[in-house]
């Protein structure tokens, strides 16, 4: 499974950025997908997540100022970012859960990251 990024960059504050993130390959069934992002000196932490069924989980540190959501037919998660605040300049990572069937079960796979900046 391939998981490829686009929509980072430079954005200001309280500027916005759309990122999506699109799924390809062998996928039985695209369970949860979601985004987490990575400062330098930082620990990788989620974001935002999205079951199959479109249940969302969110930061405390962005919920209100960022929507995760979810295309199923095509494999497609985006994160919507508003009201940018520098302390979301991270790399952002792509995430998901995928099913194989039930010889190869499951399998968690991870996108090649985005840069945002945010900054005047």
């Amino acid at each position: 499974v391939q998981l490829v990024e686009s929509g980072g960059g430079l954005a200001q504050p309280g500027g916005s950025l759309r990122l999506s993130c699109a799924a390809s390959g062998n996928i039985f069934r695209m369970d949860a997908m979601g985004w987490y992002r990575q400062a330098p000196g930082q620990e990788r932490e989620l974001v935002a997540d999205i079951s199959e069924g479109g249940y969302t989980n969110y930061a405390n540190s962005v919920k209100g100022r960022f929507t995760i959501s979810r295309d199923n037919a095509k494999n497609t998660v985006y994160l919507e970012m508003n009201s940018l605040k520098p302390e979301d300049a991270a790399v952002y990572y792509c995430y998901a859960k995928v099913y194989h069937g039930w010889r190869k079960g499951t399998g968690n796979y991870w996108g090649q990251g985005t840069q945002v900046t945010v900054s005047s």
